[in-house]
């Protein structure tokens, strides 16, 4: 705890140091960033270390604000007697560069109410991770993954990856944000023998902050197996138009296309179909998506955004409707706008009450679509295509495995179709989302 005390403290220090240069050397506002991160890899193939990594980085941004000018810089030097020069090079960028009125710091009253709350968001156990147990978390979950698939299997490919960051922030007008955490991954991805030449492939990764939460290694190599096999014997039907289910970890890849037209960015360089929407409906009374930064050990977790303001719990849709658009500072004068927050936390959507196999008992002939291949989303229009791959049902029952379907939608129109939420929030993502239950979805095969 000194220790880190004694690191933040220098930190602090350095900060201020370059924040006067910079002030001295014409500079009339800026903000310093300082970053540290340490990372270890390791991936195990054919029961051998395919991949080990080990890097400890470390950079200093430094945004300048001169004259309605801004420049932006960083560099992994923090020798003082670089950085006087690095800060005057920067001053006589920011110099030639085009006015921008719009372009300041924020405005100090945003940087008040941070949370004070411990996140847990920095597991004290990370650092007593030691090399023979990476390799002993990765040969756990390759082997399983091998027994599960037994003859099926072609390859594997599993791994661990364990992270610690941590910055320190300041501004000359007044915000100071610290922040540590720690994240620890781990799974296997696996290809398959299938009919013909198919070699199905899928994978199964899990992440925490802290690693005494993740699931038991079996479970996650066991996982990747079965997601693979799963797959096997996969066959486009023809196209038809049914209920699907899209599972709660590809939840969010669907959602992403909400995302960027929500942004001010998008909304005040016209590229947002949801631009004039604010207070409307959008999708049915079930999809309501909110925000929440506080989750302890929560991936999405942490106390300030990008601008140094306090984040806070929002709903950005409320029962279908438009809640809040997310408004960084710089867009929010260009739209005169007030400013909430252009950054994401943890995402949740309130789950049902029902499994997936209960929902499916009663869908009668249904699509659960376990994964998608390529797509986009017009973030101008609202339209959007994706591959699917999933498993048909009727009547509760398998039925057979689907490959290379499409559904092709507008977001304005499909988030309509929600009709049930499921019981199951997929807990290893900043987005905590439950599957999902659509009606009288267009399913394009054949």
């Amino acid at each position: 705890m000194n220790y880190h005390k004694n690191q933040q403290q220098e930190l602090r220090e350095l900060a201020g140091w370059v924040i006067d240069q910079a002030k001295k050397a014409g500079a009339g506002d800026c903000k310093v960033s300082i970053s540290k991160r340490r990372f270890v890899e390791i991936n195990y193939r054919d029961r051998k270390p395919e991949v080990i990594k080990e890097a400890s980085t470390q950079g200093l941004s430094l945004d300048v604000y001169l004259n309605n000018r801004f420049a932006s810089q960083s560099t992994p030097d923090f020798r003082q007697s670089t950085l006087s020069g690095f800060i005057t090079d920067l001053i006589e960028t920011a110099k030639i560069m085009e006015e921008d009125p719009f372009r300041t710091l924020p405005d100090p009253k945003y940087y008040a109410g941070k949370a004070a709350a411990d996140l847990q968001l920095a597991d004290p156990e990370m650092k007593l991770i030691t090399p023979e147990k990476r390799h002993e978390m990765a040969k756990a979950v390759e082997d399983a993954c091998l027994t599960a698939g037994g003859d099926k299997v072609i390859s594997v490919e599993a791994g661990e990856y364990d992270e610690s960051y941590e910055e320190y922030v300041q501004t000359s007008n007044g915000f100071e944000g610290t922040l540590q955490t720690t994240e620890c991954w781990t799974g296997a991805s696996m290809t398959a023998k299938d009919e013909g030449d198919r070699r199905p492939a899928d994978s199964n990764w899990v992440g925490c902050r802290y690693r005494a939460d993740l699931p038991s290694l079996t479970e996650v190599g066991r996982m990747a197996a079965k997601r693979t096999l799963d797959l096997m014997g996969g066959k486009k039907i023809p196209t038809e138009t049914l209920p699907v289910i899209i599972e709660n970890r590809g939840a969010a890849r669907l959602m992403n296309g909400l995302f960027s037209p929500m942004s001010a960015g998008s909304i005040q360089q016209k590229r947002s179909f949801l631009a004039d929407k604010k207070g409307q409906s959008i999708g049915s009374k079930l999809l309501t998506i909110s925000e929440d930064p506080f989750i302890l050990r929560g991936l999405g977790s942490r106390y300030y955004d990008n601008d140094g303001f306090a984040v806070k719990k929002r709903d950005l849709i409320l029962e279908g409707k438009v809640n809040e658009f997310m408004v960084d500072w710089y867009y929010s004068r260009k739209l005169g706008w007030e400013p909430n927050s252009g950054s994401i936390t943890n995402l949740l959507i309130p789950p049902g009450t029902r499994s997936v196999d209960e929902i499916i008992s009663d869908l009668g002939r249904c699509i659960l679509i376990t994964g998608f291949i390529g797509g986009n989303s017009n973030s101008t229009t609202g339209d959007f295509s994706v591959g699917v791959i999933g498993k048909l049902y009727d009547k509760g029952q398998f039925v057979q495995n689907i490959a290379e379907m499409n559904i092709a939608d507008n977001h304005l129109k499909f988030w309509n179709r929600l009709v049930e939420v499921g019981n199951d929030p997929w807990i290893y993502s900043q987005a905590r989302f439950p599957s999902l239950v659509f009606e009288n979805v267009v399913v394009a095969g054949i």
